[in-house]
């Protein structure tokens, strides 16, 4: 983080600073809040410069396309990648990594949901404008669905129906909360169907609508907050009876199904496999691998 003085220019502070044009390129330069997109770009006394540090082998990312339409392409995001820029820059985010993928501009396309950066799962792109307003009005009539697995620290009471709390800004600008600052109604749809023996749950879920964190702010208000989710209050460690120690090092929240309609207003259904490391973290605590497919095929209430 640099204050500018005597510069004029991105550029010269980038100079003093010992980065070059790259950091610009690669969206790593802020000014306030303002991503930065051209070193010409004038400052002023005193603006304070954010120079976020290069994340390696960005250009060697690698994701699966699970489907692709001529105006829509399903991807798998991994756990730890964020869906478009952050403040880490552009290079590593899955808009970025999908268009040097596909050999396209990645202003071609137009991300019609998110995960945040630790959840994993199925992410629809549209590769036009009119692609992107289907989309949104599919959003708008229940024609965007999505389907979810998580893992809870507990298990929620009742143990199945609709969290429909406003959701609103938390005191940390970066998180939600149910009857937050400005809240904006929200509605998420639940079931439990399994448990481990140490009483973390897996649960099935549909949110109908898409407001930021808003299935992590939820499950946290009624008392099942996601094993991972620190911010939310989940565990991050995790104590087996055997003496046994597990620090999973993501949320456990994956996008498991969405369906769309394509362009023919036929429905594209994709599903994004469940990655190992939520697998495996299940099977650690004790729960039934099957759990999984009770998961994906559970009926979830008004749905």
């Amino acid at each position: 983080m640099v204050t500018a003085g005597r510069d004029r220019t991105v550029r010269d502070v980038l100079g003093h600073a010992g980065a070059d044009a790259r950091a610009v390129t690669e969206g790593r330069v802020f000014v306030g809040r303002k991503r930065v997109t051209r070193e010409d770009q004038p400052v002023s006394d005193g603006d304070v410069v954010e120079i976020a540090p290069p994340l390696p082998h960005a250009e060697s990312l690698r994701i699966a396309v699970l489907a692709q339409t001529e105006d829509l392409v399903v991807v798998d995001k991994p756990s730890g990648m964020p869906t478009i820029a952050d403040h880490a820059g552009s290079a590593h985010s899955l808009a970025s990594v999908l268009a040097r993928t596909l050999g396209i501009d990645d202003g071609r396309l137009h991300a019609t949901s998110r995960l945040d950066r630790d959840v994993s799962g199925a992410v629809v792109f549209a590769l036009t404008r009119e692609a992107a307003s289907r989309l949104m009005d599919a959003r708008a009539c229940g024609r965007y669905e999505r389907r979810y697995v998580a893992i809870a620290a507990g298990e929620p009471e009742p143990t199945s129906g609709s969290w429909d709390q406003p959701i609103g800004r938390a005191a940390d600008p970066r998180l939600r909360k149910v009857g937050g600052r400005d809240p904006a109604s929200a509605l998420t749809r639940y079931s439990s169907c399994a448990r481990a023996p140490a009483g973390q749950a897996m649960l099935s879920i549909a949110p109908a609508t898409g407001r930021t964190h808003q299935i992590r702010a939820h499950a946290a208000h009624a008392g099942a907050p996601l094993v991972g989710d620190r911010a939310y209050g989940g565990p991050s460690r995790l104590v087996l009876e055997d003496g046994r120690v597990l620090e999973p090092r993501r949320i456990a929240l994956h996008a498991l199904r969405v369906a769309v309609p394509d362009r023919a207003g036929t429905e594209l259904a994709v599903v994004a496999p469940v990655p190992g490391e939520l697998l495996q973290l299940w099977s650690s605590l004790g729960g039934d691998p099957r759990s999984w497919e009770l998961a994906a095929a559970c009926a979830l209430p008004g749905s």
